[in-house]
């Protein structure tokens, strides 16, 4: 089963959480845009989906200038037991608007794909999610929920993931301070050891021409099997860069 705290697609920590995506021209009304990435860890929710190893992921979206958008992003995985496959891959559809001057919400629905599994079980996810964001003073900032309905890869249980991310640019330099909170609810073990777990970071970012490069720590509130299920405390290094 998928060994993370539920929820949406990727706070990799500039790679691990949403792929971050560079703009294009549009052409049509329709623009292009990806990203490739390297992590030391793939982070999601707090917890490790790769064994605290490396990660290469990578994704493109194809966006409307009528809000609506597809996405796909994938990375290698490792949940510690042979024949579950090594790679995910998430799809995404959506829309977003700016429904006030500076803030815009966003809701769709994402795919979670784990294909090469052999052991005959349902690691496959379908989860909703929406999203508002904007800005204060100086601090960007969003908060989002996701809901995975019941569904046998969940054992037919349910979970909800409610965060907020900010990050604000240093004045006068190349950083970008950023940080993260989630907390996740669930009957199943994706809701951590009790049913219910916080994961949070903070950390920084610097870029150069389409390259960013991020640290980040990255920990959660798991009891007892936090270290074995990879979800310690750790500080987690990204190299992205958009197209």
């Amino acid at each position: 089963m998928r060994q993370s705290i539920l929820g949406l697609s990727a706070l990799a920590l500039a790679a691990v959480s949403a792929p971050a995506f560079a703009q294009d021209e549009p052409s049509d009304g329709f623009t292009i845009t990806g990203s490739a990435a390297v992590t030391s860890d793939y982070r999601f929710r707090g917890v490790s989906q790769n064994q605290e190893n490396f990660a290469i992921q990578g994704g493109f979206t194809l966006a409307h200038d009528s809000g609506f958008y597809v996405s796909t992003w994938g990375s290698n995985i490792d949940f510690g037991h042979v024949g579950e496959g090594s790679a995910e891959i998430d799809l995404i559809a959506g829309y977003a608007t700016e429904f006030t001057p500076g803030w815009t919400i966003d809701g769709g629905v994402t795919y979670y794909w784990y294909p090469g599994n052999d052991k005959g079980t349902d690691f496959d996810i379908v989860e909703p999610y929406l999203a508002v964001s904007g800005a204060i003073g100086p601090v960007k900032t969003k908060v989002g929920v996701a809901y995975a309905p019941d569904q046998n890869s969940l054992g037919d249980s349910s979970a909800v993931y409610i965060y907020n991310d900010n990050n604000a640019a240093i004045p006068g330099t190349p950083f970008t301070l950023k940080t993260h909170i989630g907390y996740a609810k669930s009957d199943s073990f994706l809701g951590g050891p009790d049913g219910d777990a916080i994961d949070y970071m903070g950390g920084v970012d610097t870029s150069w021409k389409n390259f960013t490069f991020g640290i980040a720590y990255v920990n959660t509130d798991w009891k007892g099997v936090k270290n074995a299920a990879g979800a310690d405390g750790a500080v987690v290094f990204s190299l992205t860069a958009a197209f």
